[in-house]
């Protein structure tokens, strides 16, 4: 089996130009990208990018910062895309105590409306968790009831982790983990079972060490396999095993 890697959360749609980051992601083995919704107004966007390249997929869903431009109608619109079939999950979803705490009740009750509609499509959830690790957690327990969960671009403690990973979830790591100071993040990625371990960009931020600074790509994510495998003392080639399965397992792609 060739050992290529999966970039499970890539906002390409914001990079300065897609097909060149296509093509560098296939020059370096990344051979599938998921691309995450953020916005309402780019939910036809989301699902016009996948349905024009053969290798990316996304997932439909409503940032929990833009939690307040929610409507109701929207659950009827990302039901009607998600019958593409590659749309492969509701994405991304959840809550960010991080930016601003005005509006957390809304953000609760759109990332619990959110999980049903995951739920009532038969869907995976990409879940965003900024600063608020104990109401994800909560509200993922308490209503998620069949769909598989990935927390992306992880930012708790190990122990967290695994009480995430006890419940069945995956835990998606990026570059943060090549960062100098990322104790913790290098911990996580030492300690939690490879089957839920997922790889991501998050581009174009977060760029990983030898490019942070720059705009970050789905080629990248060489670079965050190669920090996990250093960290794990096992090759990469069985990490991009691995995740990769893991992400097809997931994803359903």
């Amino acid at each position: 089996m060739e050992k290529y890697l999966i970039d499970t959360h890539a906002h390409i749609d914001m990079l300065s130009d897609i097909d060149t980051a296509i093509k560098l992601a296939g020059q370096n083995n990344v051979k599938k990208i998921i691309l995450p919704c953020a916005y309402p107004k780019d939910l036809e966007k989301i699902s016009e990018i996948a349905a024009k390249y053969n290798n990316v997929y996304g997932l439909l869903g409503v940032h929990p910062s833009e939690a307040n431009d929610w409507n109701d109608e929207l659950i009827d619109k990302i039901k009607t895309l998600s019958q593409n079939n590659k749309i492969v999950g509701v994405g991304e979803i959840g809550l960010d105590y991080y930016w601003d705490k005005s509006f957390i009740e809304k953000q609760k009750e759109i990332f619990i409306k959110q999980i049903k509609l995951a739920n009532e499509l038969d869907l995976p959830v990409c879940v965003h968790d900024r600063e608020a690790h104990k109401d994800t957690f909560d509200i993922l327990k308490k209503h998620n009831k069949n769909s598989k969960i990935v927390l992306h671009c992880f930012s708790g403690s190990v122990e967290f982790a695994l009480e995430c990973i006890k419940e069945g979830w995956y835990i998606a790591i990026g570059g943060v983990v090549t960062f100098k100071n990322a104790v913790k993040m290098k911990e996580v990625a030492s300690k939690i079972p490879l089957d839920k371990l997922l790889l991501e960009t998050d581009c174009p931020y977060l760029t990983p060490e030898p490019y942070r600074g720059k705009e970050n790509t789905p080629a990248y994510v060489k670079f965050v396999a190669e920090k996990i495998a250093l960290l794990r003392s096992i090759p990469v080639d069985e990490i991009a095993e691995i995740t990769t399965r893991n992400a097809e397992k997931v994803y359903n792609i």
